[in-house]
């Protein structure tokens, strides 16, 4: 794997950039300004692409030929994980952000959006589908390091190893590359 510091991360070549991690982690939050600040479009997975109303998951086939048509486009900032449709994204990126945040993190952070959004639909999500949680979704935080990583790595070996991962540990790496974007060079 192709790891770049945040520092020396290739942004302003950046026309594909794939925002990958943890629920919880701040990827669409991150991707929103990153887009933004890059003139990209963004592409929020769980709203694109996943979630019917009544949070009800899209058929499989459905998810990868929208994903595939998403991915052929020219610019782009996708943000979401879902390691089974890594061999579609990946081949099309040219930079991938990986937040590696602490899971009690992503758990608080997860918890508070549930408690600010509870019964509503909050921005990025797909219509008809309130924020919620339960035990299921907590575990799965809890073990993405576990369960997820690997296959995350050895997707990104497989599909484009030479690919730039940045990968970000702490916020404020994710606020300090934003800001670079604003400082003149």
């Amino acid at each position: 794997m192709n790891l770049v510091d945040w520092h020396d991360a290739p942004l302003s070549d950046a026309k594909r950039v794939l925002v990958i991690g943890c629920s919880g982690a701040g990827k669409s939050t991150f991707s929103a300004a990153l887009a933004q600040a890059l003139g990209l479009p963004h592409i929020p997975m769980d709203r694109d692409f996943f979630w019917l109303p009544g949070w009800k998951l899209r058929d499989r086939a459905e998810i990868r030929r929208m994903m595939a048509e998403a991915a052929a486009g020219e610019r782009w900032i996708m943000d979401g994980n879902s390691a089974g449709t890594l061999d579609i994204r990946l081949p099309r990126t040219d930079l991938v952000v990986w937040f590696r945040l602490s899971r009690w993190l992503c758990l608080s952070r997860v918890v508070r959006r549930w408690w600010r959004h509870a019964g509503t639909v909050r921005p990025g999500m797909a219509a008809g589908c309130p924020e919620k949680i339960d035990l299921e979704f907590l575990r799965y935080i809890w073990n993405f390091e576990k369960n997820e990583t690997p296959e995350i790595t050895r997707q990104i070996e497989t599909h484009r190893p030479d690919v730039p991962v940045v990968v970000l540990r702490h916020h404020a790496d994710a606020d300090a590359l934003l800001a670079r974007l604003q400082t003149p060079v």
